[in-house]
């Protein structure tokens, strides 16, 4: 019986032509749709209708620390996106875990603001989040060791 390892060093974020480095510590990146795929509406006989959401629109939330040089990609991305009409700093965006199936892919997405700016003692993580209209998840698990 061999025993499964994740690892997070194996997470890769991509957001446009880049990847993601200088994660925070704890959770660095969460990935979720923005409704249920599906909801119910149950009658007052209790007969059940079972409707699906065709809205497949999520958001990517990554924290990373304020030293990482990728706030100033993402700053330079948003700030991109703000100053274009025509959405230029719309692009896709990718989480895969290399060491396992898990693979989330946006091919339209685009940063919803800034995040907020703390300065303190210690250097802390700054929150990005990107959203998406069509978020394609695919939650997998981590590969067998050779």
């Amino acid at each position: 019986m061999s025993v499964r390892v994740y690892d997070p060093k194996s997470i890769i974020i991509s957001v446009g032509t880049f990847v993601v480095e200088g994660f925070a510590d704890g959770t660095f990146v969460t990935v979720e749709r923005n409704e249920d795929s599906f909801s119910v509406q149950v009658g007052s006989d209790g007969e059940a209708a079972r409707s699906k959401s065709n809205n497949r629109s999520g958001r990517i939330t990554i924290q990373i620390l304020q030293s990482s040089p990728s706030n100033d990609l993402l700053s330079a991305l948003h700030a991109l996106d703000e100053n274009s009409p025509s959405g230029d700093g719309i692009v896709p965006s990718i989480v895969k875990d290399l060491n396992g199936t898990s693979l989330y892919t946006a091919q339209h997405s685009w940063i919803v603001k800034g995040p907020s700016a703390e300065h303190g003692r210690e250097a802390t993580a700054r929150e990005w989040v990107i959203e998406t209209d069509d978020l394609t998840a695919a939650y997998g698990g981590a590969n067998l060791p050779p």
